[in-house]
């Protein structure tokens, strides 16, 4: 046996273990595979399950459609989506006489409308039910004494306008806006106490203390409309006013 080989196969009495020094009974045998049965055959080139694959396409798709691209508007330049791009540019060739996009632009709003009246009625079927459904269920508890928490939203909260097509719920709709409905009506009857007593002071004071009350009843006007517009059903007010009370109970802890 050579020198070098003789070198490779003798190790030291004291081999320390750890790092990148693996205990003797594990480590891997001259000549023998750590993967004995090795990788499949075109496991390389093996495309992605069906499933992954249609989501991960699915994902880039809409990536580019909504991604921002930069478009002229009249004299100024502005970022919109590309799917808002194509469409516009497909409208504006369609108003300049091309045949091919007046069609294209024709079938596309046509199958919108459609889908979106679809959307409607289902949305007004589905209303109908619950509400109906939810109006007896109350009138049976009321009729036997049965006395049980309130459905969310509640059904006298739903708005239903036959004519329009329109769903509008005016109250709280589950039990996290529940609790933020509650903690605003409170906070309502507040405002409207402070508004009342400003209002009767400025009655007397002039000069300094009159233009703080001003200021004083201009904000809590303000304030009050924003109140009354989530307690009057308004989601973005009412995530607004949900964000505010978060922050003042972290200024609290």
């Amino acid at each position: 046996m050579s020198e070098r080989k003789k070198a490779l196969t003798v190790r030291p009495a004291a081999y320390a273990v750890g790092y990148g020094k693996p205990p003797a009974h594990s480590r891997f045998t001259p000549g023998r595979s750590g993967n004995p049965k090795g990788r499949p055959k075109g496991a390389r080139n093996r495309p992605a399950a069906p499933g992954h694959q249609e989501n991960r396409l699915q994902s880039i798709i809409l990536d580019e459609a909504y991604r921002g691209v930069p478009v002229n508007d009249g004299k100024r330049q502005v970022t919109i989506p590309m799917a808002q791009a194509v469409v516009r540019s497909l409208a504006v060739n369609a108003a300049k006489g091309s045949q091919r996009a007046q069609r294209l632009f024709t079938t596309l709003i046509t199958s919108t409308e459609r889908e979106r009246r679809k959307a409607r009625e289902c949305e007004l079927e589905g209303a109908i039910t619950y509400k109906v459904a939810w109006e007896r269920e109350l009138e049976r508890r009321r009729r036997l004494g049965i006395i049980a928490e309130d459905p969310l939203p509640h059904p006298d909260d739903i708005v239903i306008d036959v004519g329009d097509g329109t769903v509008v719920i005016k109250g709280p709709a589950t039990k996290e806006e529940k609790v933020l409905w509650e903690i605003w009506t409170e906070q309502q009857t507040t405002f409207e106490n402070d508004l009342r007593e400003l209002e009767s002071y400025l009655e007397d004071p002039d000069g300094t203390e009159r233009e703080e009350a001003l200021k004083d009843v201009a904000k809590l006007t303000e304030c009050l409309k924003i109140v009354r517009l989530a307690l009057n059903g308004s989601r973005p007010v009412l995530r607004f006013l949900q964000s505010v009370s978060e922050s003042i109970a972290n200024e609290n802890n």
